[in-house]
């Protein structure tokens, strides 16, 4: 007799660069990335993907980022663009802006830039209003 086992769904693809790895370039990815070594060059999610981006503590990415999902508790050098959200975790060092539409920092992390608040919301007459004049 034969038996059946359950069908799994295969699990999100996850790519680890390890600590003793320097990678030159820019990474592009759909799916989970932990860096626990040095990217020097571009982080990048592939469009309409729902990636997430894990920099630990003794990681640092030197570039910029634009993924939905990034948390940070190592070291960048450029700006941050989540286009969801965004954890900074107490060892975090990011030496640029980061834009967020939702943002958790943990005390200890550390910002050397701006922090901007980015809203999906499109023009239409009704938001739009000019500035009054003094």
């Amino acid at each position: 007799m034969m038996s059946k086992r359950p069908v799994s769904k295969m699990s999100k693809g996850a790519t680890l660069i390890a600590e003793n790895t320097k990678v030159l370039g820019d990474v592009c990815f759909s799916d989970q990335l932990y860096v626990n070594g040095h990217i020097e060059g571009n982080v990048l999610a592939e469009e309409g993907s729902e990636a997430a981006l894990m920099i630990s503590d003794v990681g640092s990415v030197k570039g910029r980022i634009a993924v939905p999902f990034v948390v940070v508790n190592g070291r960048v050098e450029g700006d941050v663009h989540a286009g969801v959200r965004v954890e900074l975790a107490a060892r975090a060092t990011i030496s640029g802006n980061v834009y967020y539409k939702l943002i958790e920092m943990q005390l200890g992390a550390k910002v050397d830039g701006q922090l901007l608040h980015v809203v999906d919301e499109p023009s239409t007459k009704s938001n739009v209003h000019p500035l009054a004049r003094q």
